[in-house]
């Protein structure tokens, strides 16, 4: 499985799961990412998720085929 992270932006408390998807390059398009979710291919902290515009955050982990994503909040936030 192929290990890979996200990092999100200073201004950024969370990043929507569809736009994760178009941001790695995982989706071609925002309706392919959509039909990637609704189809049930991806895995929100070890369970299906179903949800589009599923909020992610620092700590979560997205996993579907052969890649597994985790979550960072900016690290200069970090007190």
């Amino acid at each position: 499985m192929k290990e890979d992270h996200f990092t999100l932006r200073p201004t950024d408390e969370f990043i929507e799961l569809v736009k994760l998807l178009k941001l790695k390059q995982i989706a071609q398009t925002g309706g392919h990412a959509k039909m990637m979710v609704e189809e049930g291919l991806v895995k929100f902290n070890g369970e299906p998720e179903f949800r589009k515009r599923k909020k992610l955050r620092d700590g979560d982990i997205i996993e579907l085929e052969d890649i597994r994503i985790e979550i960072h909040s900016d690290p200069s936030l970090k007190g």
